[in-house]
C-alpha cells in the first residue's frame, strides 16, 4: 500500500471516534428534547419570563384656603419620584473601578463603604439564611424593599445615626439584598442586587448613567415627603419606610390615597433587557386620589407660632390650640406642643415619642370653669331661670334632695346675690352648683352628654378617647356641687372646643370635620364633605342668650365686685368676644403619712384654658387655648386661664380678623354692638 494513504487501522479508529461523537450528540439531543424536555422548557420560560411592577403614585394631602373654601391651599404631603440605586456585583467590570470615586461622590457615600459593597459578591450560607431578604427571588422578579434609612443621612445630636449601605449589606434588621437561589461552588449565595442608595434624584441618576458602570442600575420609586416639616403633623400623620400609612390622615384616608399598582408581564433577552414585542399583559397603574383638608396652612402657621410663644414664655408640659368654623364644625387649625418633624419621624428618640401623640383628642383634663356653660345653658334652656334670676353665692352649704351639701369655695366673696349673668361673668362656683341643682342629677348629666362629654366627638384621626364622666348612679354626695364647675369630669380639648361650639352654632353639636373633599388625578372632585349635625342641644334663643352672657367674661367694666369679667385679657377692641376661662388643679400622686400613695389636687400644677368665639352675635371663628402645667413661669406661680391662655386667644384672634377679613357687628345707628343693644333691651 502506498505510504500516501492512512492505514486501515487509523481509518477505522477515526470512523469509530466520529461515530461515538455523533452518537453522544444524538443521545444528548434525545435527552434534551425528549427525556428532559418539559423541565428544560420550564426553566427557559422561567429565565426569560419577567413581571415588572409599576408603582402607583400616592395622592397628595392638601390644605384649604378658609377665605375661599375648596380653592387654593398648600401641599402638605406629596410623593417625590426618586431612584433606588443598586448594583449586581456579578456584572461589574475591572475597567470600571476607576469610576468608583465619581460614583461615591454622586451618591454621597464614602469610597471605602462603596467599595466594600461592590466587592462583596457572595454571602456565606449561614448569614444568608439569617437575612429576612434571603428567600430566593424568582428569576425575572423585581424584589426591592424600601426600608433602609437613606445612606446619606447624618447623625443628629441625641438621635440615632442612619444605617449606612455597608451596614445594610450585613445587618439582617435593615437588609434587603437579593441573593441567588442556588449557592456557588464554595457554598455561598451569590449577591444579585445590593442597595447603594434610595434617595437619588433624577438629575443625579442621569450623571450616574453617563458613567456607564456595568451592573449599577436604578429603579424609579415614590417616596413620601412633607414640604412643611412639622406643620399640622398630628393631623397629617406619616407613611413609614415600608410604605405603610402609620398615623393621621395618611392612615385614615389611605383607601383614597394609596392608588393601585400596575404591572407588566413579558420576556427579556440574554442581557436582561425587556422585549416589548413579547409583552403579554400590561395593567397600568392608577394613581391615588388627593385629599383636601379643611386645615388652612396660614391659620395653622399662626396657631403653631402662638404655641411657640407660649412655650418660650411658660415652658408648659404641653399645650393645644384648636381653631374651627363654628357654623360647620370644620377644623381650620389644630396645633399641639410638643410636636415633631414628619420627615424625621423615625429619628424621634424613644423618650420623646409622646410628642407624636395628638393630645387634642388623646389626652384628657379637668376643664374647670369653662364647663360652667353646661349648667347655665341647660337651666336657661329648661326655662328654670332667666339671665336676671338671682342666687345667694355667699352660703357654703345648701339642702338638696333631703341632705345638706357642702358648696365649693370661691375665688371672691360675694356678699350679695348674683344674677345668672353675673354667675357667668364672675365665674361663681357656688352659682354654677345651684344652677345644676335646679336641673337635678339626671337632667344635668343628660345635658352634659348632649354637649358631647363622655363620648367620642367623631374626629377621624389621633386615637380619640371618650374622656371620663360618671353616670348619676355612681355619684357621691359632692358630685352635683363639683361637676358644674368642671371638676369630677375629664374631657379632651376637642370635646371642650365642640361643646363651646354648641353655643356658637346656634344650639347644635357638630361633628368636628377635617377632610373637605377628595379629588382624582385630574383635579375633579370625587366626594365633597359637608358639616354634620350630631344633634340639637339647646334652642337657638338659648344659644343667643348664652353668647351674650359670655361676652361679659371679657368685659373690663367695673361693677360692685370689681372688673365684670374674669378675662378682659381676651377682649379684642371693637369686636364682640364670647368665651370662658378655666383654671383646674391637676391631680398628682402624693405619699401619705401611712406610706400609701393617693392622687390629690395640686396647688402648684394647673391646666389653664380659654375657649371662645367671635363675633358673638354672628360667630365666624372659634378658638380654644389649653395650656398644661405652665405654673413655674406664670405670674404669682399659678397658671390662671386669664393670664396664660386668654392673651394667646386675643393675639391669634387679631391675626384671624385680618386674614379672614372679619367685620365687627355694629348697629349703624348707635355705633353699639348688636348684642349690647339687645342686652340693653332685655
Amino acid at each position: 500500500m502506498s505510504k500516501g494513504f492512512a492505514s486501515s487501522y487509523r481509518i477505522v479508529l477515526l470512523a469509530a471516534g466520529m461515530l461515538v461523537c455523533f452518537a453522544s450528540l444524538g443521545a444528548r439531543l434525545v435527552f434534551l428534547h425528549v427525556i428532559d424536555r418539559d423541565e428544560l422548557v420550564r426553566y427557559i420560560d422561567k429565565a426569560r419570563h419577567q413581571i415588572i411592577v409599576e408603582t402607583a403614585r400616592r395622592g397628595d394631602i392638601l390644605s384649604s384656603d378658609a377665605r375661599h373654601p375648596g380653592v387654593g391651599g398648600d401641599i402638605l404631603a406629596t410623593s417625590r419620584t426618586l431612584i433606588v440605586l443598586g448594583v449586581d456585583p456579578q456584572s461589574l467590570r475591572k475597567e470600571d473601578e476607576k469610576k468608583w470615586p465619581q460614583l461615591a461622590a454622586l451618591i454621597g457615600v464614602p469610597l471605602p463603604d462603596l467599595s466594600r459593597i461592590l466587592l462583596t459578591k457572595s454571602r456565606p450560607v449561614a448569614l444568608a439564611n439569617a437575612s429576612p431578604a434571603s428567600s430566593p427571588a424568582k428569576p425575572g422578579d423585581l424584589v426591592i424593599n424600601f426600608s433602609v434609612t437613606p445612606a446619606s443621612a447624618k447623625p443628629t445630636a441625641g438621635r440615632p445615626a442612619a444605617a449606612s449601605p455597608a451596614v445594610a449589606a450585613t445587618d439582617p434588621a435593615v437588609d434587603d439584598t437579593v441573593l441567588d437561589d442556588q449557592p456557588d461552588e464554595t457554598g455561598a449565595r451569590p449577591i444579585r442586587w445590593a442597595k447603594l442608595s434610595e434617595t437619588i434624584e433624577e438629575s443625579t441618576y442621569a450623571q450616574i448613567q453617563a458613567l456607564d458602570i456595568k451592573g449599577v442600575y436604578g429603579q424609579r420609586a415614590y417616596r413620601r415627603a412633607y414640604p412643611h416639616n412639622s406643620l399640622a403633623a398630628h393631623v397629617i400623620g406619616y407613611v413609614n419606610k415600608q410604605g405603610e400609612p402609620a398615623a393621621g390622615i395618611e392612615r385614615y384616608a389611605d383607601f383614597y390615597l394609596h392608588g393601585r399598582d400596575g404591572w407588566r408581564e413579558g420576556e427579556r433577552d440574554g442581557l436582561r433587557r425587556e422585549l416589548p414585542q413579547f409583552r403579554t399583559r400590561d395593567v397600568p397603574a392608577a394613581d391615588g386620589y388627593s385629599v383636601r383638608l379643611s386645615i388652612d396652612a396660614s391659620i395653622q402657621h399662626m396657631a403653631e407660632d402662638e404655641l411657640e410663644t407660649i412655650v418660650r414664655k411658660y415652658s408648659p408640659q404641653k399645650a393645644t390650640i384648636i381653631v374651627s368654623d363654628p357654623q360647620t364644625g370644620f377644623i381650620l387649625a389644630l396645633a399641639n406642643s410638643p410636636t415633631f418633624n414628619l420627615n424625621e419621624y423615625n429619628l424621634v428618640p424613644t423618650d420623646e415619642q409622646g410628642a407624636m401623640r395628638n393630645t387634642a383628642v388623646s389626652d384628657m383634663y379637668e376643664p374647670g370653669s369653662v364647663f360652667k356653660i353646661v349648667a347655665a345653658s341647660a337651666a336657661l334652656n329648661e326655662r328654670l331661670v332667666t339671665p336676671a334670676s338671682q342666687f345667694d353665692c355667699s352660703i357654703d352649704k345648701i339642702d338638696y334632695l333631703g341632705r345638706t351639701r357642702s358648696l365649693p369655695g370661691e375665688d371672691h366673696h360675694f356678699d350679695q346675690p348674683l344674677s345668672v349673668a353675673e354667675i357667668i361673668s364672675h365665674s361663681s362656683n357656688r352659682g354654677a352648683a345651684q344652677l345644676a341643682m335646679k336641673l337635678g342629677d339626671q337632667r344635668f348629666y343628660d345635658y352634659a352628654r348632649a354637649f358631647g362629654f363622655g363620648q367620642l366627638t367623631g374626629f377621624p384621626v389621633g386615637g380619640e378617647i371618650v374622656g371620663s364622666m360618671a353616670s348619676p348612679a355612681k355619684w357621691d354626695g359632692l358630685t352635683i356641687t363639683r361637676m358644674p364647675m368642671g371638676q369630677s369630669v375629664a374631657a379632651t380639648p376637642m370635646q371642650m372646643h365642640m361643646a363651646m361650639g354648641v353655643i356658637a352654632s346656634g344650639g347644635y353639636l357638630l361633628r368636628p370635620q377635617v377632610i373637605q373633599q377628595i379629588t382624582d388625578a385630574s383635579g375633579e372632585v370625587v366626594y365633597r364633605y359637608t358639616g354634620v349635625i350630631k344633634q340639637r342641644v339647646i334652642t337657638s334663643e338659648t344659644a343667643h342668650t348664652m353668647a351674650r352672657l359670655l361676652t361679659g367674661v371679657v368685659s373690663a367694666r367695673q361693677t360692685r365686685y370689681g372688673t365684670e369679667g374674669t378675662a378682659p385679657e381676651a377682649a379684642i377692641p371693637n369686636y364682640e368676644v364670647a368665651g370662658k376661662t378655666g383654671t383646674s388643679q391637676k391631680y398628682l400622686p402624693e405619699v401619705m403619712a401611712n406610706g400609701t400613695t393617693r392622687l390629690l389636687p395640686s396647688k402648684k400644677h394647673h391646666v389653664a384654658s380659654f375657649v371662645g368665639f367671635f363675633p358673638a352675635s354672628h360667630p365666624q371663628v372659634a378658638i380654644s387655648v389649653i395650656v398644661d402645667d405652665a405654673d413655674a413661669n406664670a405670674p404669682g406661680g399659678v397658671a390662671y386661664g386669664a393670664k396664660v391662655a386668654a392673651p394667646a386667644f386675643k393675639h391669634l384672634g387679631e391675626q384671624l380678623i385680618q386674614y379672614l377679613d372679619i367685620k365687627p357687628v355694629y348697629d349703624t345707628g348707635s355705633g353699639r354692638s348688636a348684642l349690647a343693644m339687645e342686652g340693653g333691651r332685655r
